[in-house]
């Protein structure tokens, strides 16, 4: 009896210890994993041919580049307005007239005292200048009778009239006391369209006249415009101790939608490369004056010095350094998200605490 006693607790420990093993191990796997999962794995990309393009960008209001403020060129009651805002005229239309009649009377009496000056001749000093004294006030008083209409110097919209009939015009200086500054009537061509966007100082060093550019608006989305760069003013404007340079594109095709006013983007190319080695822009860097990026090979990474050309947002043109399909490694990822390998493969991020994998 007391042997059997003895066998059975002998079989007992025997099982307790396998298990206490086999926890042991399971534990010591279970922790060895976790370890791994909190790992750094390596993904790359690999260098390859093709297109680069480089950008820079600004917003700014759309606007005409042929506007005018048009006021009387003399003082006087406003007798009729022709136009509202949003009118399209011809070049010549009358818009805005006051009452002439004091001007009409005085060129009457000009007329008559040029035409007597005529008359008497200028055979004499005395005679001469008595005719060029009426001469010069009858010109005056036509100037008067013209400076008493308001006409259209070229065709385009009217976009603002800043008075009423009634009012008193000052000779240019505003109608009714209430005038705006711009004028009378303001007057644009709206199918000569520009935009003045203000680039950073490093933006506009890459600009120059001629470039292309892409205008693209808040208010209409899927609306693409066209232009060039036509101007870059040689003054900065600092603001918030940032210098930027106002640059003028001016539209090559304006769409319907567009109106004056409206906020845009433009971007401008200044840089192309076609047919070259390329590799993500995030997986250059530049340290001390020099260029480089890491290249796996023969499973190590490589810091290599590379020199570059043309550098966009998303792709940079290696000229030197890297070949075409040679294995990059960009900015590391965490294994908890999804990468690829040197091989190609997708690396899957595992669940904390041994769950399911």
């Amino acid at each position: 009896m007391k042997v059997s006693i003895r066998r059975r607790a002998l079989v007992t420990n025997g099982v307790l210890t396998v298990l206490l093993l086999g926890g042991a191990g399971l534990v010591y796997a279970q922790l060895g994993t976790d370890r791994a999962a909190g790992e750094t794995a390596v993904r790359t990309v690999t260098a390859s041919r093709g297109s680069v393009t480089a950008s820079v960008s600004a917003s700014g209001a759309v606007e005409s580049a042929r506007a005018r403020a048009l006021s009387f060129g003399t003082s006087g009651t406003v007798e009729k307005i022709y136009v509202k805002a949003g009118d399209k005229v011809a070049k010549g239309d009358i818009l805005a007239r006051l009452d002439d009649t004091a001007a009409q009377e005085n060129l009457a009496a000009a007329k008559a005292a040029y035409d007597s000056a005529v008359a008497d001749g200028t055979d004499t000093a005395q005679l001469y200048a008595a005719y060029i004294k009426a001469r010069n006030a009858y010109r005056q008083a036509q100037r008067t009778v013209a400076a008493t209409v308001i006409k259209a110097p070229f065709k385009g919209t009217v976009t603002a009239v800043n008075g009423s009939v009634g009012g008193q015009s000052t000779g240019g200086t505003g109608a009714g006391g209430d005038q705006a500054a711009g004028g009378f009537i303001e007057l644009a061509d709206t199918t000569k369209l520009r935009l003045v966007g203000t680039f950073t100082e490093s933006d506009a060093g890459r600009l120059k006249k001629g470039q292309q550019a892409t205008i693209t608006f808040d208010a209409l989305p899927g609306v693409t415009a066209t232009g060039k760069v036509t101007q870059i003013e040689p003054v900065a404007a600092t603001s918030d101790n940032v210098v930027r340079y106002p640059v003028t594109i001016t539209f090559t095709k304006v769409p319907e939608q567009v109106r004056l006013g409206q906020t845009a983007t433009v971007e401008v190319v200044v840089g192309r490369a076609e047919n070259v080695v390329t590799v993500p822009s995030t997986a250059v860097s530049t340290s001390g004056g020099q260029t480089t990026v890491t290249v796996l090979r023969d499973g190590r990474q490589v810091r290599t010095p590379v020199e570059v050309g043309v550098q966009g947002a998303a792709l940079t043109e290696i000229v030197s350094g890297v070949s075409e399909g040679e294995q990059i490694v960009p900015p590391s990822t965490p294994t908890g998200g999804t990468g690829s390998g040197p091989d190609g493969r997708r690396f899957g991020g595992g669940f904390p605490g041994g769950g399911r994998r």
